[in-house]
């Protein structure tokens, strides 16, 4: 009888453990973890979709921002939440970057996260002060060949996105230039402005309003495909450049052990609300892409990004951190 007893337990114990999580999450707020401060791409990204899921799941969904060099500190927080989707983490290529640009890091994030979709993708362009001699990344290019090290591309920190995306430039084309990097976006346009550099490499999103204006000029986005909001910009693979190709993502994920039901609950509302009409038109007014991907998409991403700039990483021999 006790025997008996003791199995029924066990496997009424099995049954809930999945089932019936799904049919009771969310039980409580969910809160986005994001590794940025507030106003930015990503962090704009994840309060759109959050406002979304809110009303899906029927539960408040705050967005908690935790800055950080790399994203240590997001990270963290999230690889010692409860494993129950009610916390998520904003990843990025930041989030690839990291892995390669630290030698340690308290958290390994293949090992501890568990993606559920990206969230969106947007550009980084190739630009030039309006007025510059430079019209098209061909004549950029051709005078870098001709006169080597004296071309000055800025980005801003070492180490970022924009700043790897400007060494992955420098290696793809074959040419001697310098990489300066400042410390924000509103830097990079006054030394762009101010003619202390020739060009820089940065998101698209937050110079787009200077290349409307006429202050800045796109001379190529970096991505797969011409971006949406610049139609007439040529692509840096159009401009002769096959091999250079790169464009910034968000995704969202959740710590490792999560149950699978939920992340697919999860995975369900981000999907529906990234396919709303108003969801995609405000993150189109931010220049992101919306387009969410199946768990294993995103996780598939992660990997290839994480060797990816490792190499660039281990190729501008930048010191590790």
């Amino acid at each position: 009888m006790y025997a008996r007893g003791v199995v029924g337990w066990l496997a009424a114990c099995l049954w809930l453990s999945s089932p019936v999580m799904a049919q009771t999450f969310p039980a409580k707020p969910l809160k986005i973890v994001v590794p940025f401060g507030a106003g930015g791409i990503a962090d704009l990204t994840a309060r759109t979709v959050a406002q979304k899921l809110s009303e899906s799941l029927g539960q408040p969904v705050v967005v908690d921002n935790k800055p950080g060099a790399g994203g240590v500190v997001a990270g963290d927080v999230v690889a010692r939440a409860e494993p129950d989707g009610h916390t998520l983490l904003l990843m990025s290529n930041g989030t690839a970057v990291s892995a390669g640009l630290f030698k340690s890091l308290p958290f390994d994030a293949v090992r501890d996260f568990l993606p559920v979709s990206t969230l969106g993708f947007f550009d980084i362009a190739i630009i030039t002060p309006a007025d510059s001699k430079f019209k098209t990344l061909g004549e950029l290019l051709a005078f870098a060949r001709a006169h080597p090290g004296k071309l000055n591309v800025g980005s801003i920190n070492v180490g970022s996105t924009q700043n790897l995306a400007a060494e992955l430039f420098k290696t793809s084309a074959g040419v001697d230039l310098q990489i300066v990097p400042f410390n924000g976006t509103p830097a990079v346009i006054t030394a762009l402005r101010g003619g202390q550099i020739d060009a820089a490499v940065e998101i698209l999103g937050p110079v787009l309003p200077q290349i409307r204006a006429n202050v800045l000029r796109a001379l190529a986005v970096t991505g797969d495909k011409r971006a949406v909001v610049l139609p007439d910009v040529p692509t840096a693979r159009e401009s002769g450049l096959f091999t250079f190709v790169a464009s910034s993502w968000n995704a969202l994920a959740v710590p490792a052990k999560t149950p699978k039901d939920v992340i697919a609950r999860l995975n369900k509302e981000i999907a529906a609300a990234l396919g709303s009409a108003d969801v995609r038109t405000k993150l189109a007014e931010l220049n992101v892409e919306a387009r969410s991907s199946s768990p294993g998409q995103a996780a598939e991403l992660l990997a290839s990004e994480t060797r990816r700039w490792g190499e660039v990483i281990t190729r501008a021999k930048i010191p590790t951190q």
